[in-house]
């Protein structure tokens, strides 16, 4: 059996690659070439070297987005992780109604970006109309609005894939806790942290990439207002190629730089949390 799965596994692994090829791969070189020029359309592309970057890098409208989103992805980040990891805790205590309020927690997440991002729009302009003021009224409001959108469609999720990991601690090790004296901060600090940080690695990851990529709800909620103020790099990235006319090639050196840094972060969070884990 092994022989043959040897000899037929590269014809069943053939429609995967010519798949990531044709989907993935060929698009990214093109895609990268293509911020090196100035074009219309893929046929029409005049080479310019590196006079993309530097107009990119120079717009104050692409500057403002890359803070404006390195302040949200860093505070949702946090709060998402941190609210998910403790109803986690709470939900894989023995209480009555623990399976239905996972499923509550979860709802959001199965709804689509735009679709939520609209109805985060309702919810919170109803609230924030009684005080005279909507999203719109300041970059501060659009921002926790952002955050509350985020941590709303996230946090089941996330809470899952701790829960996940804190039920795969073997019970005897906190009834051994317990019976040599430890407390439930230190059963905490000391056995359970350590002891779900695959699933910290995977939560902070899945959280970071979504949270600095996000568009749909940006999109949905303040579509940049006001001022493009509250615009993230996905939706700068957006207008600039599609709203702009002759900046097709400055919005695609803006699409690689985002892909650049969002690999960096990618790469130093895995390698750290990776760390931690094998301490």
């Amino acid at each position: 059996m092994s022989k043959l799965l040897k000899r037929y596994y590269p014809l069943f692994l053939l429609p995967t690659l010519i798949a990531f090829f044709i989907a993935f791969f060929i698009p990214l070189i093109m895609g990268i070439y293509l911020s090196f020029t100035e074009f219309t359309t893929v046929t029409d592309a005049e080479f310019i070297g590196f006079q993309n970057y530097i107009l990119a890098f120079e717009n104050q409208d692409f500057l403002n987005a890359l803070w404006f989103t390195l302040r949200f992805t860093a505070v949702s980040v946090i709060s998402v992780n941190l609210i998910a990891f403790f109803l986690a805790l709470a939900l894989t205590k023995k209480l009555p109604g623990t399976n239905i309020f996972r499923t509550i927690f979860f709802m959001p997440n199965l709804i689509g970006g735009i679709v939520l991002g609209y109805i985060g729009l309702l919810i919170i302009n109803g609230i924030l109309l009684r005080f005279g003021v909507t999203l719109t009224y300041s970059p501060a409001y659009g921002f926790w609005g952002l955050i509350f959108l985020m941590n709303w469609q996230m946090i089941g999720y996330m809470m899952v894939i701790y829960i996940a990991g804190i039920q795969n601690i073997p019970p005897e090790l906190i009834e051994a806790a317990h019976i040599d004296g430890a407390n439930n901060l230190r059963i905490l600090r000391h056995i359970t942290i350590p002891l779900v940080m695959p699933s910290v690695t995977i939560c902070l990851f899945l959280t970071l990439t979504n949270s600095f990529k996000l568009f749909d709800q940006n999109l949905a909620l303040t579509n940049g207002a006001p001022a493009k103020q509250t615009q993230m790099l996905a939706l700068d990235i957006y207008n600039t190629f599609y709203g702009t006319i002759g900046a097709e090639g400055i919005g695609q050196a803006k699409a690689v730089i985002f892909a650049i840094i969002l690999l960096i972060i990618g790469c130093v969070q895995l390698y750290f949390t990776r760390r931690k884990e094998l301490d």
